[in-house]
């Protein structure tokens, strides 16, 4: 976590970074309210493309200035931001990228655009300071990466495999436009921390009433597991990334027969998403603590 003598230094002299979320669905009205409660962050400007539409409509009952104008009324008035949340999709982004890092800004990409550099916050985190465009991967790629990076760091398994399912309800409209991006980018990262060249990565939409937990099931095949070891590693991995995503928690852990396998539950916290939404908790969470680090990172050589 951001150093917190740092934190308070920000928040006493009021020099919070600007910043611009992108994207008003379900991922940016919750970004909204994890960016309210940080010391580090002031949101100055909520953008989507339908004045009308609900999302900017909520933003604008919350105080926030909003416009319809798409990624292009970012920086049109002269207007400076120091990181920008692109919460739309991946083929949105591909068109965005371009205009958003010609305005100097932090480009924090939570669709699975795969553009920019891979980032998860415990592994990696750091690298937003000297990467200017970070992608967050996938709800999925935040929630095994951790755990496959500390595993593999002690065993190198033959095949990986990664079975997310989400709730029906917390999968809207940008994420369904996203579904061969999300397994093809979390198939990518899963090979980029690990090393594994054998990887699967599948995703399960369910429609079951009462909404089900947010999932993430992987399954290793190799060679001397000790269930133990795992077990160990597994814990210490969710107590680093609860310190950002409260509601992460070990569901499963066993060895059987040459397989290992750990299934991860993630509760939403509870801001403007119900419980079940771990899936837009685990990104969002994920992409707060990758700008406070930025901004914790940058405050001490920029502070006269």
């Amino acid at each position: 976590m951001a150093d917190q003598n740092v934190v308070e230094d920000l928040d006493a002299e009021g020099s919070r970074l600007k910043v611009a979320v992108l994207g008003s669905g379900l991922i940016g009205l919750d970004l909204l309210a994890k960016i309210e409660r940080s010391k580090f962050l002031d949101c100055q400007l909520v953008v989507g493309r339908d004045e009308n539409g609900r999302g900017l409509r909520k933003a604008a009952s919350l105080g926030y200035q909003t416009s319809a104008g798409g990624a292009t009324s970012l920086g049109a008035d002269g207007q400076a931001f120091d990181i920008v949340f692109d919460a739309t999709n991946a083929m949105s982004h591909v068109e965005h990228h371009q205009h958003l890092e010609a305005l100097g800004a932090l480009v924090i990409d939570l669709t699975p655009s795969r553009i920019g550099h891979m980032i998860a916050p415990t592994v990696n985190g750091a690298d937003a300071l000297v990467h200017r465009n970070v992608s967050l991967i996938s709800c999925g790629g935040q929630t095994a990466i951790p755990i496959l990076h500390a595993l593999t760091r002690v065993y190198s398994p033959s095949y990986i495999e990664v079975v997310t399912t989400a709730a029906s309800l917390s999968v809207g409209r940008a994420s369904r436009l996203n579904l061969d991006e999300y397994i093809s980018t979390t198939q990518a990262a899963v090979r980029t921390f690990t090393g594994a060249s054998d990887v699967k990565v599948m995703l399960n939409i369910s429609p079951a009433q009462p909404p089900i937990t947010f999932r993430v099931a992987i399954s290793m095949i190799g060679d001397d597991f000790d269930v133990d070891v795992i077990r160990k590693h597994v814990t210490t991995v969710a107590e680093e990334v609860r310190t950002f995503a409260t509601g992460f928690d070990i569901a499963a852990c066993s060895v059987i027969d040459g397989k290992a396998f750990v299934a991860v539950e993630v509760k939403a916290s509870g801001d403007l998403i119900p419980h079940y939404s771990g899936n837009l908790d685990i990104i969002n969470s994920a992409a707060i603590y990758v700008a406070e680090q930025y901004a914790a990172g940058r405050a001490p050589a920029e502070r006269p």
